[in-house]
């Protein structure tokens, strides 16, 4: 006498079943890795702004009778050029060239960049000679850097631009 089995096909259900959950899981593990990609360009990103902020605050620092006189209050893109490099200059040529150096750094490092620097001397009850900001006394001013970009949100598909967000860095300090 022989046994008839009922259970034909069963095995294939489970086997199909398992590709199936093991298929969306990779589809799920896929969307995080995208999601952890895009979370690490937004912070190189906002690493760089910090860096070419500190950058610029440094080479205002080396220049303060171009701070005191309002030399660095610029908007950037700035279209002002200046070799520093072979002939000497006068502060304020310094801060023409340090513009122009770091607008081309914006540019380099930031997708869409913008910055607007702006330094106030409200509150300062005394101007220095010459010879004493040759000597780089204490400023006194504050000066308020901005420094805009574009980035893309975290939800956005490959290839488009569509819902690109401007980020924003401000960052208030004296030279």
């Amino acid at each position: 006498m022989q046994v008839l089995s009922r259970q034909r096909g069963v095995s294939l259900i489970e086997v199909l079943m398992a590709v199936l959950i093991f298929s969306v899981s990779l589809i799920g593990m896929a969307g995080l890795l995208m999601m952890a990609t895009r979370s690490n360009q937004a912070a190189y990103l906002r690493t760089q702004v910090a860096f070419l902020a500190g950058n610029m605050a440094d080479r205002m620092r080396a220049n303060p009778a171009a701070v005191w006189d309002g030399s660095y209050n610029q908007t950037i893109p700035f279209s002002g050029t200046q070799n520093c490099q072979t002939a000497s200059c006068t502060p304020d040529q310094l801060a023409t060239a340090d513009l122009a150096a770091w607008n081309s750094q914006l540019a380099a490092f930031l997708p869409k960049p913008g910055a607007t620097i702006a330094c106030s001397q409200t509150g300062i009850t005394y101007t220095p000679s010459a010879n004493q900001v040759s000597m780089r006394p204490p400023y006194g001013g504050n000066c308020t850097m901005t420094i805009t970009w574009s980035e893309r949100q975290t939800g956005d598909t490959v290839g488009t631009d569509s819902s690109a967000i401007t980020q924003q860095f401000v960052w208030e300090f004296q030279p």
